[in-house]
């Protein structure tokens, strides 16, 4: 049976009940000006019952489902860190040579407040680190890239991601990072113009990254404490990181 058919069947069915319901009333009260004043009370009625489901009871229920969406995104979040955007993180340093400022701005002074957090997003926002894509090992940076592709291809093929715009933003920049660096064959002899063109996507993506990283921390600090502790511990910013607890 066809949805459509279905629905039809059922809308007229509970036609009839109604229908049935009233004719009882009729039956045992011969009162056809109150059913009448019933009907009229029902149908004013109407708008106000239409109003409060489709548009707040459909407001709370997606706000609802977005959430419980987001929660299942944050795992896919949690997984990319964990197989490809820490090990990044500490390779894309060194390309730049104010990996002393972004440690101030991340690590000193982070005790995981909403202020640090508060704090940290701000110098994110105000991202002026210089990238140099001759400064750091573009090769390595290359076979990593490649060795994870598979991986970050795997993450593309959730279609939840699109509900997630900043990590998907994320993952195009890694993606066209990784082509970038694939298409050259020789990563050392390279004019100015491309050496300026692949510290563009060297930056696009360390900030979309530390952006992300932000966030996801900030995440496990409000819904899971046991998962931040090893997080913080394992801050890809502090070269004194360490999983032991002192």
């Amino acid at each position: 049976m066809s949805r459509s058919k279905w629905q039809i069947i059922t809308g007229a069915l509970f036609i009839i009940i109604s229908a049935v319901f009233y004719l009882i009333h009729y039956a045992i009260f011969r009162d056809s000006h109150q059913i009448l004043l019933d009907i009229i009370g029902y149908l004013a009625f109407l708008p106000l019952q239409v109003l409060l489901v489709t548009l707040v009871m459909d407001q709370l229920m997606s706000a609802r489902e977005k959430r419980a969406l987001l929660k299942k995104l944050n795992m896919v979040i949690g997984a990319f860190f964990s197989e490809v955007g820490n090990h990044l993180l500490s390779l894309l340093p060194d390309f730049t040579s104010q990996m002393e400022q972004i440690r101030n701005d991340l690590v000193d002074n982070n005790d995981w407040s909403d202020k640090a957090f508060s704090d940290m997003g701000k110098c994110i926002s105000q991202f002026n680190y210089p990238m140099d894509s001759q400064k750091g090992n573009l090769e390595d940076l290359k076979k990593y890239l490649l060795e994870k592709r598979g991986f970050l291809l795997g993450l593309l093929e959730n279609p939840n991601l699109l509900e997630h715009e900043s990590f998907s933003d994320l993952l195009w920049a890694v993606f066209h990072l990784t082509e970038e660096l694939t298409c050259r064959a020789d990563l050392i002899n390279r004019p100015n113009a491309d050496h300026q063109h692949l510290s563009g996507d060297i930056r696009r993506t360390y900030f979309l990254l530390i952006s992300e990283w932000l966030t996801y921390m900030k995440h496990l600090r409000d819904d899971y404490p046991y998962l931040f502790s090893l997080s913080a511990r394992m801050n890809p910013f502090d070269p004194n990181a360490s999983p032991i607890i002192k």
